[in-house]
């Protein structure tokens, strides 16, 4: 890492929130005024979650749009090349491609670099906050720092299972403008699970969410402990709390290939009994303002996205000139001509409209009328349901009843009662994708899954896209390749 990286820390370090935005680049006396009080430390934290909505991380690009459109799930015009014609086409020296690369891999490393801030002032100043701010402060910015790390490595290196020992990416662990040294796809991961294991612990330690009387609801109509107390440890799943660090550890232990860990972590979240299965009552209501498409009940994490009602419709509802999905193509992956014809997901997030080439669906996942609704707009980034998905594939090989017994709670809480059961583990990974498939729709994830296990994507009007590192592995931005780190 270099020319990114100290562009980064000069410039994106400051970008943020309130407090952020007072403080002048490059000044040790702004940085001693931030982290001088228990106030500028909290912002400071905050400033990692607003960093990590914008439009070029999970805001967008990282959710509904780059790496949705990248695992081949919506339909665009080709010749379009600003949009995701390129994407989905695979055209890395496109512009639009490009462009949108570079963005990630520089707006992930930023948040990375605040984390780092944070963390190199803490000690120092552990003695003006109270021990379980320190905690819950350290630990987030230790479990953020990982959160973005992973999904650099999953972006930009070869996976676990193909490439364990091949170039990973830099795991940056300072602020600092020295170059900080490039690891191996295990030795990166390793360090992530450092970082999380220690964020596991101080947040034991002091997180809310672990009362007793803990309890998550909906912000407007219910009587959730949520919004109780200081507002800082207000509505902890918009922010990485402990149960948000344990589904992360169960996604990295899950990429390395250790199940035990992963599925200890995944039912430490399951077994917590705090995030239940929306009810089909607030998933199918007809009242915009009574209705919760997006599951929210189930969120272990979440990023707070507020005013991106519009500017996701601009992309997910444009008509056929954003991404959208081909009548045939949504009813080929919801399955709606046999299981899925009464899936809740397909019925609440594609919706049928008309247009110069005939009907299609467009997406409606993130849709709000007046943004009204149940919660606030969020973007999912940890939900229960992957944790039983983690579940089940952890413990197939050893109980395969019992994994399909995690798989099927899923489908029917999604209004799918027919389960499923063979011992074949065949049959059973490829339905465990077709259901991540249809969970995940324009949440970022199921390209991920692809990687992960090294298989092929299922394309548009079943074209299969074969598992490649040209496909897997994202190029470093070409600043970092000409300095020799790639």
């Amino acid at each position: 890492m270099k020319k990114y990286i100290i562009s980064i820390i000069i410039i994106g370090a400051f970008a943020s929130c309130s407090k952020w935005l007072d403080v002048q680049p490059k000044s040790e006396v702004s940085q001693d005024a931030l982290f001088s009080t228990e106030d500028g430390f909290k912002e400071a934290v905050n400033g990692l979650y607003s960093k990590s909505v914008k439009e070029q991380l999970y805001g967008r690009e990282l959710t509904y749009g780059f790496l949705d459109a990248f695992a081949q799930n919506y339909s665009v015009d080709i010749t379009d090349t600003w949009r995701y014609g390129v994407v989905m086409k695979f055209n890395r020296k496109e512009l639009g491609f490009v462009q949108r690369n570079n963005q990630i891999w520089e707006g992930l490393y930023s948040v990375a670099a605040n984390a780092n801030l944070i963390l190199e002032h803490i000690e120092d100043k552990k003695g003006i906050l109270t021990n379980a701010n320190y905690n819950i402060i350290k630990g987030e910015a230790l479990a953020m720092r990982a959160y973005t790390h992973f999904d650099i490595l999953r972006l930009y290196a070869e996976s676990y299972l193909t490439g364990a020992n091949s170039t990973g990416i830099p795991y940056v662990t300072k602020f600092s403008k020295d170059i900080p040294p490039m690891f191996k796809v295990g030795e990166a991961i390793d360090l992530m699970l450092k970082d999380l294991l220690a964020a596991k612990e101080l947040l034991r330690a002091s997180d809310p969410i672990l009362s007793p009387g803990y309890k998550v609801g909906y912000p407007r109509t219910d009587t959730a402990t949520e919004t109780k107390g200081e507002i800082f440890l207000q509505v902890r799943r918009h922010r990485m709390n402990y149960y948000a660090v344990c589904g992360e550890l169960a996604r990295v232990y899950l990429y390395k290939g250790d199940k035990v860990n992963a599925l200890s972590n995944a039912l430490e979240v399951i077994n917590s009994n705090k995030f239940p299965f929306t009810k089909q009552a607030d998933f199918l209501n007809p009242d915009e303002e009574k209705k919760d498409r997006i599951l929210y009940k189930e969120l272990i994490f979440g990023l707070y996205a507020p005013n991106m009602n519009d500017r996701m419709k601009e992309v997910l509802t444009n008509g056929q000139t954003g991404l959208y999905v081909t009548l045939s193509e949504g009813r080929n992956i919801y399955e709606t001509g046999g299981v899925g014809g009464d899936d809740f997901r397909y019925k609440q997030w594609l919706q049928e409209q008309s247009g110069s080439s005939g009907t299609y669906l467009r997406v409606v996942k993130y849709n709000r009328d007046n943004d009204a609704n149940l919660h606030d707009l969020m973007m999912p980034c940890i939900r229960l349901s992957e944790m039983y998905y983690i579940a089940a594939e952890c413990t197939f090989d050893t109980d395969a009843a019992k994994g399909w017994d995690y798989f099927n709670t899923v489908r029917l809480n999604r209004g799918i009662g027919t389960k499923l059961s063979d011992p074949s583990k065949i049959v059973f990974m490829n339905e465990l994708l077709k259901e991540v498939r249809k969970e995940f729709f324009s949440e970022g994830q199921m390209f991920y899954m692809y990687k992960r296990l090294n298989m092929a994507i299922a394309g548009q009007s079943g074209v299969t896209i074969p598992a490649s590192k040209a496909v897997f592995v994202l190029p470093f931005p070409d600043d970092e390749i000409a300095y020799g780190n790639r």
